[in-house]
């Protein structure tokens, strides 16, 4: 039986990901589209990190489908067209653009955050995927079919502490609706995953750090605050990255899909 992404092209911006004891979300999305058929072109900043998944993916039963790395500085928008311009080369189109990055590194509350960190995680999180889409949008619409898939958080929608993270992940969610909006007549279609409180290398790791405390405690913490009991993990946002990705969801764009066990019904 194909898979569900059988013979589409993936594009997986932030494919890698720092050490920890899980699994983050642009691996385990990764695994899932070759699980499913498809080629990925894994991008991320980290050569080495996006090596790490392409090896993860050579390991699995299908092999890793033709698979392969590109290093990029997507803060760039010749490194974003770059990107785009070497999926063509090597592949001939994209049929998926997996829109993976985000730092919330250095926000503070709006009194307090320095313009340069405003800037730079605006960047990262924001400007980044315009310039992605931007360059990935002429192909698809030309071919007249196109899955892109964002990725968001719950903080876009709930109250935070910090102003950047908050602000820039709201701002993908309503781009990408005027992306979808612009384009559904052309064929492509863009979706956002709001994931909630995942168990994922960025979200753990760096709070070990920051606080001192186990891994078990920061864990503890989190899957307290969630109304099913426990904290997502990497998987649960792959699976909701397959749906979007695949035929299965032709009828499905501009929605803000939540991934979260029931954290915004907490949040209100």
């Amino acid at each position: 039986m194909a898979g569900r992404l059988e013979g589409k092209i993936a594009v997986i911006v932030g494919a890698g990901q720092q050490p920890g004891s899980s699994i983050g979300n642009g691996r385990a999305t990764a695994i899932r589209f070759a699980e499913e058929g498809a080629t990925c072109l894994l991008v991320d900043r980290n050569a080495e990190w996006a090596e790490e998944t392409r090896a993860a993916l050579a390991g699995l039963p299908g092999g890793d489908r033709g698979a392969s790395v590109l290093a990029a500085d997507v803060t760039e928008e010749a490194a974003c067209a770059a990107v785009v311009a070497e999926a063509e080369r090597r592949h001939g189109r994209i049929d998926i653009l997996h829109n993976n990055i985000g730092t919330s590194t250095g926000d503070r509350p709006t009194y307090d955050l320095p313009v340069e960190d405003w800037d730079r995680i605006l960047t990262l999180n924001l400007k980044s995927i315009f310039m992605l889409c931007k360059h990935a949008l002429p192909g698809m619409r030309d071919r007249r079919s196109g899955a892109i898939i964002n990725i968001s958080s719950t903080s876009s929608l709930s109250k935070r502490p910090t102003l950047a993270y908050k602000t820039s992940k709201g701002a993908i969610n309503t781009m990408t609706q005027h992306v979808a909006a612009e384009n559904a007549g052309h064929g492509v279609r863009a979706n956002v995953i709001v994931p909630g409180l995942i168990d994922t290398p960025m979200a753990i790791e760096r709070r070990v750090r920051e606080t001192g405390r186990s891994h078990a405690e920061i864990r503890g913490e989190r899957d307290g605050l969630v109304p099913m009991g426990f904290m997502g993990n990497a998987w649960d946002v792959a699976h909701a990255a397959v749906f979007l990705a695949s035929d299965e969801a032709r009828y499905v764009t501009g929605v803000l899909l939540p991934v979260d066990g029931g954290l915004l019904l907490k949040r209100g």
